[in-house]
C-alpha cells in the first residue's frame, strides 16, 4: 500500500513537472515538444512491456485484428483521441493556457459520473449527484461571464472520457492498446518534429535542448511507468482519489508560469473544487467500507 501511494504521488509530481518542463524548451513550439515526447516515450514503454511480461497484450491485439477488421479503423481513432490529449498537455503551458486545461482535468471525473449513469446505467450516489450539481453551477458561471467554457477545458473534460469509452467498446483498454495508440501516433509526431523549417536549427542555437529533449522522454516514460505500477498495487478507490493530486499540481504550475485566475472565474473554480471534494469524500467512504468488509464488497444495510 505504501509503495503504491508513493508511486501514485510520484507519477502526479512527474506529470506536473512535465507540464512545467515544456516551458523550458523554447523556442520549440507545443507541436514540436509533443512530437519529441512521443518519439522518445514510445520505445521506453515498449521496453517496460517486455520487462513486465505485458508484451503479450500487444501481440494478442495484433492477432485479433485478423478476425476483427473493425480494429483497423477503431485503433487509429483511439490513437487520435489520445494524441489530442497528449498534444494539448504540452501545448497549453507554453501558450499560457495551463489553467483552462487543469480545469478540464478537474471536470473530467464529473463527466465520467454522468457517462456511467446514462451510458452504462450505473447509479451515482447522492454525493456524486451533489458533485455534479456543484459542477453545473461552475459551468453556468463560466458561460455567464465568459460566454462559454473554453475549448481547452472542453477538449480535456469531454475528450478523455470519449477516449475511455471508445477503448472499452473496442476492447483495447489495456497496456497493449495504449502502446498501439502511441505507435500509431509516431508518424504524426515525426511530422511535427520535421515539418518546421530547419527543424534542428534551434538545437544549434541552444545546444542544451538536446539534453532537455532526452529529459523530456525520460520524465514522460518514468511518470507513465509509475502510474501503471501504482494502479496495480492500490485499491481502485484509493487510486482514484490520488489521481486528484495531478490537477491540483497543474494549477500550481500554471500560476508559477504567470497565469492568473480572474475575479469572475473564482466562482467557477470554487464550485468545481467543491464538486471534486465531494467525490473525494465519496471515495474515502468507499475505501473505509472496503477496509471494514474486505471479503465482501456488499456490507449489510
Amino acid at each position: 500500500m505504501t509503495k503504491g501511494i508513493t508511486l501514485s504521488v510520484l507519477a502526479s509530481v512527474l506529470f506536473a513537472l512535465l507540464y512545467y518542463y515544456a516551458s523550458l524548451m523554447q523556442p520549440l513550439n507545443g507541436e514540436v515538444v509533443f512530437g519529441w515526447r512521443m518519439l522518445l516515450t514510445m520505445p521506453c514503454v515498449a521496453l517496460f512491456l517486455l520487462y513486465s511480461g505485458d508484451w503479450k497484450l500487444v501481440t494478442d491485439l495484433f492477432a485479433e485484428m485478423k478476425s476483427r477488421p473493425l480494429l483497423w479503423l477503431g485503433l487509429p481513432l483511439s490513437a487520435a483521441l489520445l494524441g489530442v490529449q497528449l498534444w494539448i498537455f504540452m501545448w497549453a503551458p507554453i501558450n499560457g493556457r495551463g489553467l483552462p486545461v487543469s480545469l478540464g482535468y478537474f471536470m473530467m471525473p464529473l463527466v465520467l459520473v454522468l457517462i456511467g449513469r446514462f451510458l452504462y446505467q450505473e447509479r451515482p450516489t447522492r454525493l456524486q449527484w451533489a458533485a455534479v450539481a456543484f459542477a453545473a453551477v461552475g459551468v453556468t458561471n463560466e458561460v455567464w461571464h465568459a460566454g462559454g467554457v473554453s475549448w481547452e477545458t472542453l477538449v480535456v473534460a469531454i475528450g478523455y472520457p470519449a477516449y475511455f469509452v471508445w477503448r472499452r467498446w473496442l476492447g483495447s483498454d489495456h497496456l497493449g492498446g495504449l502502446w498501439c495508440d502511441m505507435l500509431l501516433m509516431i508518424p504524426v509526431a515525426a511530422w511535427f518534429v520535421l515539418s518546421v523549417d530547419t527543424p534542428f536549427a534551434a538545437f544549434g542555437e541552444r545546444p542544451i535542448l538536446w539534453l532537455l529533449v532526452l529529459g523530456l522522454g525520460m520524465i514522460s516514460a518514468l511518470a507513465l511507468v509509475c502510474y501503471i505500477l501504482a494502479s496495480r498495487q492500490l485499491p481502485f478507490s484509493l487510486f482514484g482519489l490520488l489521481s486528484y493530486v495531478e490537477p491540483v499540481l497543474l494549477v500550481v504550475v500554471s500560476l508559477v508560469l504567470g497565469e492568473t485566475i480572474k475575479a469572475a472565474e473564482w466562482p467557477t473554480y470554487i464550485a468545481i473544487w467543491l464538486a471534486v471534494g465531494l467525490l473525494v469524500l465519496e471515495g474515502v467512504k468507499q475505501l473505509l467500507t472496503f477496509k471494514r468488509y474486505p471479503f465482501d464488497g456488499n456490507p449489510p444495510s
